[in-house]
C-alpha cells in the first residue's frame, strides 16, 4: 500500500519564501515609512522596546531583536538627536547610562501603537470567527515552531476538548505517525474510529480528553475511556506530544493527569495498547507505574509490529478486592 508523501525541502522553501513576500506586502513593511509614519520597521521595533521596558538596556534590546549592536547604536543616536530619547549617566557609576523616551518619544510610540492596532483590526474584523481563529492559531504555530526560544519557560496548560479538536487529533495522529513510523492511512482510520466512539458515547464523569497547550498552541493530547466490557477498567488512548513540545515534560503531565482522573473516577485498573517501537512513550508509562503485561507480533498500518499491553493497578496498597 502506498505510503503518505510529503513535499521535499526545496518545495517547502519555495512556499516559505512566497508566504514571506505576501506577508511583508500585507503589513506594509516594504513601504518607506511603516504605517504611514517616518519610521522604518527596525526603528519602530526599537521604539516599542524602549516604550515597554521598565529600564531599557541597549544590550537587552539588541538580543531581543537579533539586531547588530552597531546598527542599534545608530538608531538610538538618531532618536536622541531628534528628541525622542534621553540618556542619563549614573552619578554613582559613569559607565552606566539610563535610557528613557521623552514626551515626544512617547507620543511617537503612541501613534505607532495605535496605527498598528487599527491595521490589525482592519485585517481581522471582516473574517468569519472560525477563519479568524485559524489565522491566529496558524500564527501561534509558526511562532512556536520557528521562535521556540520564547516558549521554553511557558507552562503547559491542560484543557478539556472543544469543537474542532477531534478533527485536529485525527489529523495530527495520522501525519506524525506517517512521518515518523511510516504508518499508512489505515492508522488514520483507526484513530478516526476511536475519536468517533468517544464523541458518540462520551461519559463526562468517567471519560476525558485533554488537550495540552503551550503559549496557546496545541502541544499534545491524551484520552481516557471506559473499557466496554469491564466497568472497573479504563483505557488510556491516543497519547501524542507535538515534536516542538517534546523534552518539556508535556507527555508526563498528560499521563499523570490521566492517572489522577482515573483514580478519582473509581477505576481499579488502567490498560493501554501500544507498539514496541514507541520507546519514548514507554518511559512515560513506566514513570507513572505501568508495567508491560503482554506482547504479540502483528502486521498493521503497512508495518510488521510488536503490539504491547501495559497496565497500571490503581488499587490502594493494603486493600483487597
Amino acid at each position: 500500500m502506498q505510503q503518505a508523501r510529503f513535499s521535499d525541502l526545496a518545495e517547502d522553501v519555495r512556499k516559505f519564501r512566497k508566504f514571506s513576500r505576501t506577508y511583508t506586502k500585507i503589513i506594509g513593511v516594504l513601504e518607506e515609512g511603516l504605517l504611514n509614519t517616518k519610521y522604518t520597521l527596525a526603528q519602530a521595533r526599537v521604539l516599542y522596546e524602549l516604550a515597554t521596558r521598565d529600564e531599557p538596556q541597549a544590550n537587552e534590546i539588541a538580543d531581543e531583536l537579533g539586531m547588530d549592536p552597531g546598527y542599534l547604536s545608530r538608531i538610538l543616536a538618531r532618536f536622541r538627536t531628534s528628541g525622542l530619547l534621553k540618556r542619563t549617566v549614573s552619578k554613582q557609576d559613569g559607565r552606566v547610562a539610563k535610557m528613557a523616551l521623552t514626551r515626544s518619544g512617547k507620543q511617537a510610540f503612541a501613534i505607532l501603537n495605535s496605527s498598528s492596532e487599527q491595521q490589525a483590526n482592519a485585517m481581522l474584523k471582516d473574517l468569519l470567527p472560525s477563519d479568524r481563529a485559524r489565522v491566529i492559531q496558524s500564527m501561534e504555530v509558526i511562532g512556536g515552531l520557528l521562535g521556540s526560544e520564547d516558549r521554553v519557560s511557558l507552562p503547559c496548560v491542560l484543557r478539556p476538548h472543544r469543537v474542532g479538536d477531534m478533527g485536529w487529533v485525527v489529523h495530527r495522529e495520522a501525519v506524525l505517525y506517517a512521518e515518523e513510523y511510516g504508518f499508512d492511512e489505515t492508522f488514520e482510520g483507526l484513530v478516526a474510529q476511536i475519536v468517533s466512539d468517544f464523541v458518540k458515547h462520551f461519559e463526562p464523569k468517567r471519560e476525558r480528553c485533554w488537550i495540552a497547550e503551550i503559549g496557546g498552541v496545541p502541544a499534545g493530547h491524551i484520552f481516557l475511556v471506559r473499557h466496554p466490557d469491564r466497568p472497573d477498567v479504563a483505557k488510556l488512548r491516543l497519547l501524542l506530544v507535538e515534536p516542538a513540545a517534546r523534552g518539556k515534560g508535556v507527555g508526563q503531565v498528560l499521563v499523570n493527569e490521566c492517572v489522577r482522573f482515573a483514580r478519582a473516577a473509581g477505576y481499579r485498573t488502567i490498560t493501554l495498547w501500544t507498539q514496541s517501537i514507541l520507546i519514548a512513550a514507554h518511559r512515560l508509562y513506566e514513570r507513572a507505574g505501568f508495567r508491560l503485561v503482554q506482547e504479540e507480533q502483528h502486521h498493521s498500518f503497512s508495518r510488521d509490529l510488536v503490539g504491547q499491553t501495559w497496565e497500571l493497578d490503581l488499587t490502594p496498597i493494603g486493600v483487597t478486592l
